[in-house]
């Protein structure tokens, strides 16, 4: 795929896809609105909206990164409809096969810390379950029918979930 069609299609699936899974969807379950903890509590509640704001702004650096390298590395986009002419295991991919799908949940887990609103977990937590299901049983597949030993050997060697400490030095 030619890079401008790459960056058009990645721009839009970054809108369709953890836009509306990280801003669309915690918007209409909260409406972004703050939760007041006890007046005692004020402290307590600067760090943790603290938190909750360091794991959103880290959360969409990775996703903005992640989206760069299939441009730039994989020559294609994040779309299943428009995928990578090569397998990504570039950047934040040598620690974690699934970089992106952390970095979403890490922007909804920020947000229901910032806004202290619960309802936002359980969000996560059945995104994380759908993510993991179409990882499972759509991505891995897929991938290992395209790149073949060059998956596996990547597979085998970088987690799908858990950054490793030291990064993946391995060629796919």
């Amino acid at each position: 795929m030619r890079k401008p069609r790459a960056v058009i299609g990645s721009v839009v699936f970054f809108v369709l896809a953890p836009g509306v899974v990280a801003g669309l969807l915690p918007w209409l379950l909260t409406h972004w609105q703050f939760r007041d903890l006890p007046a005692r509590w004020d402290a307590l509640a600067l760090g943790v909206r603290l938190i909750g704001a360091a794991m959103i702004a880290a959360g969409a650096a990775v996703v903005i990164a992640a989206f760069g390298r299939f441009v730039n590395e994989g020559r294609g986009t994040p779309a299943p409809v428009a995928p990578p002419d090569r397998l990504v295991v570039g950047g934040l991919y040598r620690y974690v096969r699934n970089p992106m799908y952390v970095a979403v949940l890490s922007c909804v887990v920020g947000q229901a810390v910032l806004l202290l609103q619960p309802v936002l977990l359980v969000y996560a937590a059945v995104g994380a379950a759908a993510m993991i299901s179409f990882v499972r049983f759509y991505e891995e597949p897929n991938l290992a029918r395209r790149f073949g030993a060059d998956f596996e050997t990547y597979r085998r060697a970088v987690p799908g979930w858990w950054p490793r400490l030291r990064p993946w030095s391995g060629h796919a």
